[in-house]
């Protein structure tokens, strides 16, 4: 198809090369410095739009609106069922527009349709799974020990205005992950999507308006994370970051958010083990490994990148991989054939490709990959092969830095409580990946893997239920599940004499 789009995608409107502006208190404004920037496709080149370039004076007009949403506005204040019926309209209209939604990620940040468009049940549950829990943010009552007679109970109360910044490598899945549990919880919302792929969050934070959420209750405003970004974090009116990115970005935020000791949650980079025993199914381990480490062409923060392989089937297993890379469809995500994408900007692919030469001086033996893909369809874009490594030490820096790219260092192991150090000697802790028949081997060495969680013959699986988040240097706080909307709330103790 040379990267053509299929007769069955309609091309988004949204992506229509005009310009794009920000949303603040319900209106779609220009920035005020009057600055913009491109949005580029990676596969192509092409301009998709011009957006509205951010800077402090635009989030300070953002947190205004949304503090005044908060305090003085209905959203803070309104039922339970109230909220859940904006949320359940809004994913009614995710449901019904998720192709466009879908495409428009393709577009802008390389990820294949076949991912993106596989997202809708994604999507929409998280959605709906907000929607219900608007009407379960339950206190308690407390028995208490004082003498007297006193009625103690506790309120969960929305913590405020959140500013959310999320990352460029799922868009409309890091918008609904950030902006539904926070108007679930009942605040309010200053979004910064991020730069490299800006278009999706801002048409959400339309259908949004179109869904019934009243003004200044979610503001949009994209532009640059060292500007944008950096005000959001330092505002004095801002109660809690809500943050998805690199782990030197989130502890910037960090010192940002002392000013006011705002709240913080921080899902950061990783480095996880991926490690597969003798006993495994090994044409199931196989495409799980290549795919935990290659899937959205590497660009996924909990990728299984570290491949710890026991040593009798080491060579056979990593054969097993590395024809599952090469066979890899790599093209432009509008092709449905299309099986992995493009990186999403030039400074990624000269970040990744770096790694490449890294390796090789560092004296890693390459087994298939390594080289930036320029021949036909991928000549205008920014395409990388699958990538694996052999002969690789712990300490090489392929080995223990975030490439963010498709590219796998294979270990061999021998089992025993070795693997368990060396899996574990990484200052991350986001995800790891267990293959065994075993059931006992199964949940001991899932015991052992110090991160956020562990995948046993399966990889980077998620659901709306089931919690996400980092152990160490992979951050704090929880994504999904009941415990998220924790974050976005305060607990209130309340003491009532009775006698």
């Amino acid at each position: 198809m040379s990267g053509e789009p299929t007769p069955s995608v309609t091309y988004p409107a949204y992506a229509d090369g005009g310009l794009k502006r920000l949303l603040i208190d319900g209106h779609l404004v220009d920035s005020r410095s009057g600055a913009t920037f491109e949005c580029l496709n990676p596969a192509t080149g092409e301009t998709l739009a011009w957006i509205c370039e951010g800077d402090a004076e635009d989030i300070d007009l953002a947190v205004r609106a949304a503090r005044h949403a908060f305090d003085d506005g209905p959203w803070s204040k309104m039922k339970p069922y109230d909220r859940q019926i904006i949320l359940s309209r809004f994913a009614d209209l995710v449901d019904a527009r998720h192709d466009e939604i879908a495409c428009l990620d393709t577009l802008d940040m390389g990820m294949p349709l076949v991912r993106t468009m596989g997202n809708r049940r994604r999507a929409v549950g998280m959605l709906r799974f907000y929607a219900g829990l608007t009407t379960a943010l339950l206190g308690d009552t407390i028995d208490n020990s004082i003498p007297g007679e006193y009625l103690t109970y506790s309120l969960k109360e929305p913590v405020g205005v959140v500013g959310a910044i999320i990352p460029w490598n799922n868009p409309h899945i890091a918008f609904i992950w950030k902006v539904g549990a926070a108007l679930a919880a009942g605040c309010t919302v200053v979004l910064k999507p991020a730069e490299e792929a800006s278009l999706s969050a801002l048409l959400l934070g339309e259908m949004l308006l179109e869904a019934g959420l009243p003004a200044g209750v979610l503001n949009v405003v994209a532009g640059r994370g060292e500007v944008a970004g950096a005000a959001l974090a330092a505002h004095a009116d801002v109660d809690k970051i809500a943050f998805t990115g690199s782990t030197a970005t989130g502890q910037e935020i960090l010192r940002s958010s002392a000013g006011n000791l705002k709240r913080v949650t921080l899902e950061l980079g990783g480095k996880s083990p991926n490690i597969v025993f003798a006993d495994a199914d090994l044409e199931r381990a196989a495409e799980g490994a290549a795919m935990a480490a290659f899937g959205n062409s590497g660009q996924v923060c909990s990728a299984g990148t570290r491949l710890f392989v026991e040593r009798p089937i080491f060579d056979e297993f990593v054969d097993r991989v590395a024809k599952v890379a090469e066979g890899l469809k790599v093209g432009n995500g509008l092709d449905r054939s299309t099986q992995l994408g493009p990186l999403v900007s030039s400074a990624q692919l000269e970040r990744v490709t770096g790694y490449f030469e890294v390796a090789r001086g560092e004296g890693a033996a390459l087994r298939t990959g390594g080289v930036r893909l320029t021949d036909g369809e991928h000549s205008k874009g920014y395409f990388v092969a699958p990538t694996i490594f052999t002969e690789v030490e712990d300490e090489m820096r392929i080995a223990s830095e975030e490439v963010f790219g498709p590219v796998v260092s294979a270990f061999s192991f021998d089992e025993g409580e070795d693997l368990v150090r060396r899996a574990n000697a990484t200052t991350f802790g986001l995800g790891g990946g267990v293959w065994t028949r075993d059931v006992s081997k199964a949940h001991r060495y899932a015991r052992a893997i110090r991160a956020g969680t562990v995948w046993v013959n399966c990889y980077n699986l998620m659901d709306p239920a089931v919690p996400f988040g980092g152990y160490k240097m992979s951050g704090y706080g929880r994504e999904g599940g009941v415990h998220q909307l924790d974050e976005f709330l305060n607990v209130k103790a309340v003491w009532l004499r009775t006698d």
